[in-house]
């Protein structure tokens, strides 16, 4: 769940959305609550006879996209020359930029991340998702 949430946030941030918002964040362990029975999966499931809260890995996977691209932020060029890594990055008030990239094939995959004329060398793992300060 958690790479098909990274998958479509990166498309929609990457081609004008504004913002990206689930239908659900928390339900309880049937699905529900729901009115008309077409009980769904959330990142958040709370179980209800334990009273407990688990935290599926697409909770983790929308946190690297709520946690440092902060309100406010501007969208800003990033590209990748590699079909399995997928990027977004933002400009956030105050001027760090955050980049999040999604590696969505089987193999670990180097790369070279070029800003102005400074490069960096990375790695991500085989089916990972990491972001980027700077």
């Amino acid at each position: 769940w958690g790479e098909q949430y990274a998958k479509s946030i990166i498309m929609d941030l990457n081609n004008g959305s504004a913002g990206w918002c689930d239908w659900n964040l928390l339900l309880d362990e049937t699905g529900g609550p729901n009115h008309v029975s077409n009980f769904c999966f959330a990142p958040i499931i709370a179980d209800t006879v334990f009273d407990e809260l688990h935290y599926m890995n697409s909770f983790y996977y929308i946190g690297h996209f709520s946690k440092f691209i902060r309100p406010g932020a501007k969208r800003i060029i990033c590209s990748s020359t590699c079909d399995e890594l997928l990027c977004t990055a933002f400009l956030n008030p105050g001027g760090k930029i955050a980049v999040v990239i999604f590696n969505a094939s089987e193999k670990e995959i180097n790369f070279n991340f070029i800003r102005d004329s400074q490069t960096a060398e990375f790695k991500s793992p085989a089916r990972s998702i990491m972001t980027i300060i700077l």
